[in-house]
């Protein structure tokens, strides 16, 4: 018995100093290891800046792309051009001198065309946005310090079209609505992918009279910019868009139709706006440029002034397009003025044209000047055309038969 119950005392005293050990192993503290130093994060690259316009007007485009293979800087009415890169994988580019102007460009990198991350300023398109760099130097379009007048933007539904639109009207400065003597109006027709803000946002027409009233060079003058599209389904990417005869003359025949019975009244009614055919003229840029010519020349008991910068999408069966036109229009036409690029890809169609109209006996002022399908073509169009509408200084220049 004694050595059961020696052995039992034996186990319990065992037991009785492992609950001591285990509490003393409880009961130390454990001290934390101290953890490993990490690593510093890396800096950011420094910011790109892009475009820098330097003082000899050269222009560096800048672009942070370390993992593209190619590319390129595509400039408003050039061809692309490969960019360098760097150790710190930016690309770069510095162009020769520019022109005072304003330039839309893009980056392609790998084949994708992008805009400029660097650049808040933007030329807004439906299909194209890029970004632009403005060149300063003496131009019409520069800002200048004269009186200005206003660019007032006008919603309404279309029951023409059926959608919702809208139009822009520039008042010069100074504008009287209770004028005793109405002023003339321009209805100034953006492209083909442009909005109703093209001319104003892109074109600068509201700078250009700004500038061209104050140092007497054009009569003030009010200047409506309408959406161009009756057929909106013309500007999606998914359609033939403009190359589609049918779909293209669907296109101008509805904006005739919401021109001249709803946006016209309308601008009417609002403005101290003239109301007959001397007091008013139309003009455009490449579609707009077609659309001026076919409004205008099938309306002359409406318009008496027509202008057309590098029309696109003109039907060349003239004599359908323009039925009954001949040297009889001289009579009423005060101004027909026709201008393109001469590197423009439309110079051709716009030649037969006038070489139709020469055969017709139709008065008209041909221009040809440097430049391709362009903004830099267009503001300079407008710049040369306005003081030639409504009897301004250069109402007198010379027109070809």
């Amino acid at each position: 018995m004694r050595s059961i119950h020696q052995h039992r005392r034996f186990g319990r005293k065992v037991g009785e100093g492992a609950a001591v050990a285990l509490l003393v192993a409880v009961a130390s503290p454990v001290w934390p290891q101290s953890p490993l130093p990490s690593p510093s994060p890396s800096p950011p690259p420094p910011p790109v800046v892009s475009p820098e316009v330097h003082a000899d007007r050269t222009v560096t485009f800048r672009f942070r792309a370390p993992n593209a293979v190619e590319v390129k800087l595509a400039r408003e009415g050039t061809p692309a051009r490969p960019m360098r890169k760097d150790d710190e994988g930016v690309w770069s580019l510095t162009t020769d001198p520019l022109e005072p102007d304003l330039y839309g460009y893009s980056f392609v990198a790998d084949g994708v065309g992008l805009i400029d991350p660097s650049n808040p300023a933007m030329k807004p398109n439906l299909l194209n946005t890029q970004s632009v760099v403005h060149v300063p130097g003496p131009a019409p379009w520069e800002t200048s310090d004269v009186p200005h007048g206003a660019v007032h933007h006008h919603f309404y539904r279309s029951k023409v079209v059926g959608d919702q639109r809208d139009f822009y009207v520039y008042t010069p400065p100074g504008y009287d609505a209770a004028a005793a003597r109405p002023y003339p109006v321009l209805y100034l027709l953006h492209g083909y992918s442009d909005d109703a803000s093209g001319w104003s946002a892109v074109g600068r027409a509201h700078v250009i009279l700004d500038n061209l009233i104050a140092q007497g060079k054009a009569r003030p003058m009010l200047v409506v910019m309408p959406l161009g599209y009756g057929a909106p389904e013309i500007v999606t990417p998914t359609r033939s868009g403009i190359r589609d005869p049918g779909l293209r003359q669907r296109n101008y025949d509805r904006f005739r139709d919401a021109l001249l019975g709803e946006v016209m009244p309308a601008v009417e009614s609002a403005y101290r706006a003239g109301k007959d055919r001397e007091a008013r003229a139309i003009a455009g840029l490449s579609m707009g440029g077609a659309e001026s010519l076919f409004v205008g020349l099938n309306a002359l008991d409406r318009f008496s002034w027509i202008g057309a910068f590098s029309s696109g999408g003109v039907d060349e069966d003239f004599d359908a397009a323009y039925p009954g036109l001949g040297a009889k229009a001289n009579a009423q036409l005060r101004l027909l003025w026709i201008a393109c690029g001469t590197e423009d890809g439309l110079s051709g169609a716009n030649r037969k044209l006038r070489d139709w109209l020469a055969a017709k006996g139709v008065q008209h002022t041909f221009v040809e000047t440097p430049g391709a399908h362009t903004w830099m073509v267009w503001r300079r169009d407008l710049a040369a055309l306005a003081p030639m509408l409504f009897g301004g200084p250069a109402a007198a220049a010379p027109r070809a038969r």
